[in-house]
């Protein structure tokens, strides 16, 4: 709900505001009103002067949500709701005694901003699971999302429907036209949907709603009240199609004199309602060259980082097709792992760096994807995908050496809901087949399929047990097969490890267990402890994201929320965490407790304050030397401060830091980010936020070396890196359905290496006894460091000149650059530096036109 289920906005009233005297025709139920049939269609202008609004009931009986739950409003809203065979007509009334005062803000559609808003939430299969949110703000700013899992948001679904707003003496109003070809929904004679409408009044903090949502109960959707009387709907609307034409003018690589290069193509999406529970979406040829570039990062771990997807076609809906793997409380549930991770579809050619090639693309082109969602009237949600990729070639071509063969993705994911809501059993199954050559299968694998059942079940209103059983195999040539079980993921080849690594394989399969215990809701305590078990084989990074197999995880988290607002804070969270990590045998990996508090004083500012202290006894890094013998770790503590301002301000300053020590004060990280947001205006916005970074690392991996007796030395450096980047946004807003953004960020990271060192005694209690100088003085008398420097930007011109037809116009710019040792140069002359590196600009115009039948 704009920003998340998370906060939700608001938490106390500074004063009180006087309601309307304004009495309505009809009193509604609490929880149930009757849509009334619309004869004639009232015209979208914001007014309430249309015959149907003096007929419908009126809604008036909101209350307070947040910051006082069940407290009586502190400001009048009347609602009427209204339909006809194809539209869903709401009408609200926002009462204010200032409408001066109203926080009315411009911004692109979909943008959260500190603005005054009213929002229509439907479950129109009223299965108390899923929905859709419609929400506005005085200035005409709409923002739409998906709802699923009760409560989980899908911010990147757009649906086309019209809204009017009008602000006047009383205060402010909205009046929606819904499409129903734009929800999923059951033909039926008795159509019944779920129903919430909510506001916010932004200068006091407050939510009110109808009917009352209550925080302290488990559950969104679930809580909605009855819309019914929907009868006679027409059947849902079939068909879709969004043609689009791009143009790009690209540079080009060294080779070819840096001559630019025009490029036209075409593509579109197409929606088709197979029937009233099943809608296929697709995409052919697809660009998606107007999302926002990857931010910069320089990733010395064993562990592929992980980015969230972005592209519109991907993201639309991934709440059905999400099977997660490693989400607990305690990780926040943000490590991103999980069968199902799109953004393996249209990878980057993952063989460019092994034959050299930087001619190659930076994505690898899609030729069409095609999925078909739905919901039964039974509660079985069903979800299939299916993506083919073009092969990359040589020289970013179809020729030479395959970077990424040609490969076909597929996905099926079913969830079947039952006694109301309260339980499901769902099952996932994922596919990827290759057409490996002689140049890629000796590190690709030709097939990968993995497959899953889940269940949860909740019970007692606010209990909730669930767990998961996955399995996985993967397939290829022997030289594949052995890189996959040498990747840090499984690291079978460990000398001190209880793996065999086998050389003649050629599949690798794997298990994955979850069990899981939570108290999801009430008014003070929350709690949850869970159980994962990874086998070394588990393998899911084809089409899934995995950081680490042969895992045991024992997770604990409670939470003693303080939601009653008091002389000092709007709202007080304090959070417990406690856990365990073993390999497979039983080795312990990790051991901590953390504690982490949440604040929001009465001036608005937020305080996030919390700190770990890990490594408690005797535990391992399996992972630390590469594929060498675990080494024993010190403890460590980590803690953390977030300070924020009152975001109804026109400046919004935060600032946060980190702290990490450890290896006995021999290593440490100190992080700070300022950030400063600026609403210029109320169509103009911008920010600005940097990240300086010192990391002293004394157990830095260095590489892995073999001498003339065939033996294998683990080497570390001593590390002393710096680290800075900045990154710079602005929104201006001509219109609600014209934009222009920007995004720029440089990106500098350098180091130094020194004091190289090899294992010695990896599991010695003294920290000085693990390691000894290595002896290659080649290596150790100058081990050098690094340099690397970054740049990306974006500038993207959006106008939605029809519904849900837009015209994107993108200038994109990167510079790279990078160098074998720190250099002597201070950060000033660094990013000097980077800019005058030579620039890959991109500029695309894409064009796309909507029309329905």
């Amino acid at each position: 709900m704009l920003g998340g289920l998370s906060f939700l906005l608001a938490l106390q009233a500074v004063q009180s505001v006087a309601g309307s005297t304004h009495a309505p025709t009809r009193r509604a139920l609490a929880a149930s009103v009757q849509a009334t049939l619309a004869t004639t269609a009232p015209v979208i202008d914001g007014r309430d002067d249309d015959a149907v609004w003096q007929a419908a009931p009126v809604i008036d009986q909101f209350l307070e949500a947040e910051p006082t739950e069940g407290a009586p409003a502190k400001a009048r809203t009347e609602a009427r709701i209204a339909y006809d065979a194809h539209n869903l007509y709401v009408f609200v009334r926002a009462y204010d005694p200032h409408p001066d005062s109203i926080v009315s803000l411009l911004s692109r559609r979909d943008d959260q901003t500190a603005s005054d808003h009213i929002t229509i939430l439907l479950d129109s299969y009223h299965d108390r699971r899923t929905g859709f949110e419609f929400s506005v703000n005085p200035a005409g700013v709409k923002c739409d999302y998906a709802i699923y899992n009760d409560g989980a948001e899908d911010a990147s679904w757009d649906a086309i429907w019209d809204v009017a707003t009008r602000t006047d003496s009383l205060g402010w109003t909205a009046e929606y036209r819904i499409p129903l070809s734009q929800v999923h929904y059951h033909a039926r004679t008795d159509g019944v949907f779920g129903i919430l409408i909510w506001r916010v009044i932004e200068r006091y903090t407050e939510t009110i709603t109808w009917p009352l949502y209550r925080m302290s109960r488990s559950g969104f959707v679930s809580q909605f009240g009855e819309l019914t009387g929907l009868n006679g709907l027409a059947r849902p609307g079939d068909l879709e199609v969004t043609p689009y034409v791009v143009t790009k003018n690209v540079r080009g690589s060294a080779s070819s004199g840096y001559d630019r290069h025009q490029q036209v193509s075409g593509g579109g999406d197409l929606k088709y309602q197979l029937s009233s529970s099943l809608l296929l979406n697709a995409t052919a040829n697809p660009d998606f060259g107007q999302v926002d570039a990857d931010p910069s990062q320089l990733n010395l771990t064993a562990f592929e980082t992980f980015f969230s997807e972005r592209r519109p076609f991907f993201v639309e809906g991934k709440g059905l097709f999400t099977f997660n793997v490693n989400c607990v409380v305690v990780l926040d549930c943000n490590t991103g792992e999980g069968l199902f991770y799109s953004r393996r579809i249209g990878r980057a050619p993952q063989l460019a760096d092994v034959y050299d090639d930087s001619t190659a693309v930076q994505a690898t082109r899609i030729l069409g994807a095609a999925k078909v969602t739905g919901r039964f009237t039974n509660g079985l949600s069903l979800g299939v995908l299916d993506a083919v990729t073009y092969r990359v070639g040589g020289g970013g071509g179809g020729g030479g050496v395959t970077l990424e063969p040609r490969a076909n993705y597929a996905v099926l994911r079913a969830n079947q809901d039952y006694a109301g809501g309260n339980g499901s059993v769902g099952l996932i199954f994922t596919g990827v087949n290759r057409q490996t050559d002689a140049s890629s299968a000796p590190y690709l694998h030709a097939s990968a399929y993995a497959g899953g059942i889940d269940a949860r079940r909740r019970f007692l209103g606010d209990y909730e047990v669930s767990g998961s059983v996955d399995a996985s195999r993967v397939a290829g040539s022997r030289a594949a097969i052995a890189l996959t079980q040498e990747d840090p993921v499984h690291l079978y080849q460990r000398p001190d490890g209880p793996l065999s690594f086998d050389s003649t394989r050629t599949s690798l399969s794997g298990t994955n267990v979850e069990l899981r215990a939570a108290k999801v809701g009430g008014k003070l305590l929350q709690w949850e402890t869970a159980y994962q078990r990874r086998s070394p084989g588990f393998e899911i990074n084809d089409l899934g994201f995995l950081r680490q197999a042969d895992q045991q995880e024992w997770t604990s988290w409670a939470a003693l929320a303080f939601r009653t607002p008091n002389a000092v804070w709007q709202q007080f969270r304090w959070n417990f965490n406690y856990w365990q990590y073993w390999s497979d045998a039983g080795l312990p990996t990790e051991r901590a407790f953390n504690t982490n508090i949440h604040t929001q004083f009465n001036d608005r500012w937020w305080l996030h304050l919390g700190g770990t202290i890990g490594q408690l006894g005797t535990t391992f890094c399996d992972r630390c030397a590469r594929g060498g013998p675990a080494i024993r770790q010190d403890p460590y503590i980590a803690p953390w401060l977030t300070i924020q301002g009152d975001d109804r301000d026109a400046y919004l300053p935060s600032l946060s830091v980190n702290y990490w020590r450890g290896d006995g004060g021999r290593s440490y990280s100190l992080s700070m980010t300022p950030e400063l947001d600026i609403k210029v205006s109320a169509r103009f916005a911008t920010s600005v936020y940097g990240t300086y970074t010192r990391n002293r690392n004394d157990t830095q991996y260095f590489n892995t070396y073999t001498d003339s007796a065939d033996a294998l030395h683990y080497t570390f450096a001593h590390l002393e890196q710096r680290t800075l980047s900045l990154t710079w946004r602005l929104d201006y807003t001509f219109t609600p359905n014209a934009t222009l953004q920007l995004y720029a960020s440089p990106f500098v990271s350098k180091g130094t290496y020194s004091d190289v060192r090899e294992l010695a005694d990896p599991h010695a209690a003294a920290y000085a006894a693990r390691y000894t100088p290595y002896g290659d003085t080649s290596v150790s008398a100058d081990p050098g460091g690094f340099n690397v420097q970054q740049f990306r930007s974006n500038l993207v011109f959006r106008w939605e000149y029809r519904r849900g037809s837009t015209l994107f116009v993108v200038w994109s710019q990167g510079r790279d650059g990078s160098l074998p040792i720190a250099g002597t140069h201070s950060f000033a002359g660094d990013l000097h530096d980077l800019f005058a590196h030579r620039s890959n600009d991109t500029f695309l115009v894409k064009l796309s036109y909507w029309f329905a039948r």
